[in-house]
């Protein structure tokens, strides 16, 4: 066993009593260490009942013969993050979760690693660390929330951030508001619809690294504590075998998981996290794979942003397994593909559609091609992305005058100042992975536009990105973003941007000589933030079209 390293032979006595000092005895050490790495936090909503999830989780490890370990890691919640400097923060990381996993499972000789995250940047983060590892591993998250109701309809965190543009336009007011903001997080979990956190938990289970349920199960369900169970069991049957995280995340398994993508309609930033994800397991995944995925993928599911429907309603419609079984029928995902508990197929002969009005059958989806779409042209020479199937169809060609913004907070305050009419394309730029710094998520501005009714009538370009909530012609990750000079740093007010969503292009019609001039006296923005980790992270990481990946 590789645990050996710290508890076997003379050598190694030092060691042994620094075990017997947390209670362990001989018997006990025998045995294969398992570490559990768990986000678990006050601060997290997705994340505060996490102990109980790594509790049932040892359960299973101690049931199985093994000996388990409980360590943390960080974990930002992007809501709470949101609109502030902190928004700078939660993609950077993504990083930190990878590299203090490293440190913490080759400093101490674990065998095999259980990784329990639930919200967006830490299920990338521990998959990352895992394929990096690659130590056995198999994964479990804290499931999502419940959605809020008001008048028995549903709700979620993104009801109240779009009640604030409602409430800017007179058309509620904020007593209303008020009740919106208790009702529409009931409880723990990830926020209830497909946004970016149930987006890779979902996708986690198509890569082959958890169980089915990991996804969709609520977090509220004594169903999740029976799987965490389960996962704790599988983990030293996966030891037993050797299986390893770069023997699950081929190349085959992110097609899988590509494809998963296209029929939920997941969030944009899954065209961040899994390129990461499968740059450390030794290979490139690029967004013209995204597309060639998305072209023959069709829309299955319209799952919240893109309707009200909440991610509760997907597990009770058969959860990941029905979609997947759907795909099957086209031969989209193979099945043949590893997992830690088999091959995918085995995951799809239990898949049961119960609920064709909210998991369509591939004979007649939403839309023959799949939820995300990769768009390039003189504004995005590297691409940028979007969420086509939460775009209405008025809107996925369409041109306008640039409103050029240069931070995020005075586009929101222009939107929300009146400032911005329907036709309109707001620019928002250096705000990229490098720029940002950070790469900040920006629901907010999204939101007031959906609350004031404008969403269907205005776009966004940015080379920022996108909250998972974000519905309307939002394009992001923009690249080569602003602060590298990239186009979208040389656009001025009112220049005209087209946009074809279908046809995969986005550009500006200033004509080449009068950008090669703006080019030639363009200066870049101070860095926003020049010292501390942020600063150090701006000069290290990539395009977003490569995964915004640190640089070696």
């Amino acid at each position: 066993m590789r645990s050996d390293v710290v508890k076997k032979g003379i050598a190694r006595a030092p060691h042994r009593s620094l075990f017997k000092a947390l209670g362990f005895i001989d018997e006990e050490l025998a045995r294969p260490l398992v570490g559990i790495v768990v986000a678990q936090s006050e601060i997290v909503p997705g994340h505060v009942h996490l102990d109980t999830i790594a509790r049932a989780a040892a359960a299973g490890v101690r049931l199985a013969g093994g000996i388990p370990f409980q360590f943390p890691v960080i974990g930002v919640c992007d809501g709470i993050a949101m609109g502030h400097e902190g928004m700078r923060y939660s993609l950077a990381t993504r990083e930190l979760i990878a590299d203090s996993i490293e440190c913490m499972v080759m400093a101490h000789g674990f065998d095999a690693l259980i990784c329990i995250p639930n919200c967006d940047k830490i299920v990338p983060g521990m998959l990352m660390a895992a394929a990096r590892i690659n130590l056995p591993t198999v994964f479990v998250s804290g499931g999502p929330m419940l959605a809020g109701r008001k008048d028995g309809k549903p709700l979620t965190f993104t009801s109240v951030y779009e009640a604030v543009g409602a409430v800017a336009t007179g058309k509620m007011d904020e007593a209303e508001l008020s009740v919106l903001e208790e009702a529409a997080c009931p409880g723990c979990g990830s926020c209830s619809g497909m946004f970016t956190a149930n987006s890779m938990n979902c996708v986690t289970e198509a890569l082959g690294m958890a169980l089915p349920g990991n996804g969709t199960i609520p977090a509220v369900m004594a169903e999740r504590l029976r799987l965490a169970k389960k996962t704790g069991i599988l983990a030293l049957n996966v030891l037993k075998k050797d299986i390893r995280p770069r023997s699950i995340l081929t190349e085959q398994a992110f097609i899988n998981a590509l494809a998963l993508d296209m029929a939920l309609g997941c969030s944009t930033n899954t065209a961040l996290h899994l390129p990461a994800i499968a740059h450390e397991a030794g290979f490139t995944l690029d967004l013209d794979r995204l597309n060639r995925v998305s072209a023959v993928t069709p829309n299955l599911c319209k799952l919240a942003p893109a309707s009200a429907t909440p991610i509760e309603e997907l597990h009770a419609a058969g959860g990941i397994p029905a979609v997947l079984m759907e795909l099957a029928k086209r031969n989209l995902i193979t099945l043949e593909a590893p997992t830690v508990y088999g091959v995918l197929g085995d995951s799809v002969e239990t898949g049961v559609n119960r609920n064709t009005a909210l998991i369509r059958p591939i004979e007649d989806p939403y839309s023959p091609t799949g939820g995300l779409a990769a768009l390039k042209g003189n504004l995005a020479p590297e691409g940028c992305v979007v969420k086509q199937s939460a775009v209405a169809p008025s809107m996925l060609k369409y041109e306008g005058p640039a409103r050029i913004f240069d931070a995020e907070e005075a586009a929101f305050d222009a939107i929300m100042g009146g400032a911005i009419k329907a036709g309109d394309v707001i620019v928002i730029r250096y705000e990229g992975p490098r720029g940002g710094p950070g790469m900040k998520e920006m629901l907010a501005p999204t939101a007031a536009l959906a609350g004031m009714g404008l969403d269907d009538k205005v776009a966004l370009i940015t080379d920022g990105r996108f909250s998972g909530a974000t519905r309307g012609a939002a394009i992001g990750h923009i690249s080569p973003e602003a602060a590298e000079g990239g186009p979208i740093a040389l656009l001025e007010e009112g220049d005209i941007i087209a946009i074809d969503i279908e046809g995969r292009t986005i550009n500006s019609k200033v004509p080449a000589e009068v950008i090669e001039a703006r080019k030639a006296s363009w200066k870049p923005l101070p860095p926003k933030v020049q010292t501390g980790y942020l600063a150090r992270y701006a000069r290290q990481v990539s395009s977003a079209a490569s995964g915004a990946i640190l640089r070696d």
